[in-house]
């Protein structure tokens, strides 16, 4: 009996992962992220790189979750990495709203039009301070 429940458990598991996985591909694919991406930064040349990357991501993420592994490094060498995460998630959202039109679209239904700088530079302020609130309050107690 404790065999049929730990292979439906799997089995459960192994269609969430594929249906989480198809989403994604598709949500990738079908509004064209990666490159419009590359466009955004101009550097077509380099799509096969942002492709590779969003796979070992997705990979590494996976195992990261199944795992729970634990790292021993520096501080000073992480911060470069966590730039480069930052910057990389930062771009890709960038490219999503600019695929969807989201800035133009809340501008008009909030009714500032005329000024979407300030919509975007409140939507900045408002990330760097969360951001630094939550590394504040909850990551260095």
């Amino acid at each position: 009996m404790m065999i049929v429940k730990v292979l439906i458990v799997m089995f459960i598991g192994l269609a969430s992962g594929i249906a989480v996985g198809a989403g994604f591909v598709a949500f990738l694919s079908v509004l064209g992220i990666i490159p419009r991406l590359t466009q955004l930064t101009k550097t077509m040349k380099m799509i096969h790189y942002y492709e590779w990357a969003a796979v070992l991501g997705v990979i590494g993420g996976a195992m990261a979750a199944l795992w729970n592994p634990v790292f021993s490094i520096s501080p000073f060498v992480l911060i470069p990495i966590g730039l480069a995460c930052g910057t990389f998630v930062g771009m890709l959202a960038a490219a999503l709203t600019e695929v969807l039109n989201v800035f133009p679209i809340l501008a008009k239904r909030i009714g500032v039009d005329g000024q979407i700088t300030y919509l975007l530079m409140a939507f900045v302020f408002g990330k760097v301070f969360g951001s630094l609130f939550q590394w504040i309050y909850f990551v260095s107690k």
